[in-house]
């Protein structure tokens, strides 16, 4: 039985890659941190696709329930692992520097980066056992371009790009691959309040992408077919570069 776990996973990009990965046959472990009832709308469906799978409550940027939750997993599934990570989970608090809050810079910094170490760390113990293993984790175009009002979000998705690569060099020889794949705008929660009409324009595609459209790639680099990628960093942005 394959098992793949998805931070973030009850709503947005996070729910649409736990479609697609039920869809190649991993049981999803699908994570959350509040909203229980999009988390278990989430599971409904991937039993629907014909998979299975189980909600695992914890906040990504507290080590602690990292460590508990992932830990109590492999205890209740002896035998098992999971085989693909995807680093999903994420916020946003944008602001000007000057008149961004410390907390606010620590929350975002907290949860995409500090989350990334935190779910990693603990997973990849038995990845390395078992010498087999993906790591995708969910950057952005701000960590590329930088965006005005995001630096907080900037510098957490820079840093996880950055993180990614390290990681990369340290683990390819025990079969793990490690990549990221960082949206433009994509029609999800996250960019519901952005003026999708003007923003638009400045896309050669002339649109925002689907959550769908994102999945797919997650679950390319999840696959067999993309055993000898590693390290990288893949835009799915419509065209929208700096």
């Amino acid at each position: 039985m394959k098992y793949a776990l998805v931070t973030g996973g009850s709503r947005g990009i996070g729910r649409n890659i736990c479609f697609r990965l039920a869809q190649e046959g991993y049981n999803v472990i699908i994570n959350y941190v509040s909203n229980e009832q999009e988390a278990l709308k989430t599971l409904e469906e991937v039993r629907r696709l014909g998979s299975d799978g189980e909600l695992l409550k914890f906040n990504v940027a507290d080590n602690q329930e990292c460590v508990a939750a992932i830990t109590g997993w492999e205890e209740s599934h002896p035998g098992e692992y999971i085989e693909v990570l995807v680093n999903n989970a994420g916020i946003r608090r944008d602001n000007l520097l000057l008149r961004m809050s410390s907390q606010d810079w620590n929350a975002v910094i907290g949860t995409h980066l500090g989350g990334f170490y935190n779910v990693t760390k603990v997973v990849i113990r038995q990845m390395l056992s078992k010498r087999k293993g993906r790591i995708i984790s969910m950057a952005s175009l701000s960590g590329l371009k930088g965006v005005p009002g995001q630096a907080n979000y900037s510098a957490a998705k820079g840093g996880l790009i950055a993180a990614t690569r390290s990681l990369a060099n340290e683990v390819g020889r025990k079969g793990i691959t490690v990549n990221a794949v960082a949206p433009g705008f994509i029609r999800t929660d996250m960019t519901e309040d952005l003026n999708e009409a003007e923003l638009k324009k400045s896309i050669p595609l002339n649109r925002f992408g689907e959550p769908e459209e994102v999945a797919d790639l997650v679950a390319f680099l999840a696959s067999d077919k993309a055993a000898y990628i590693t390290g990288e960093c893949i835009s799915i942005n419509g065209g929208l570069y700096m």
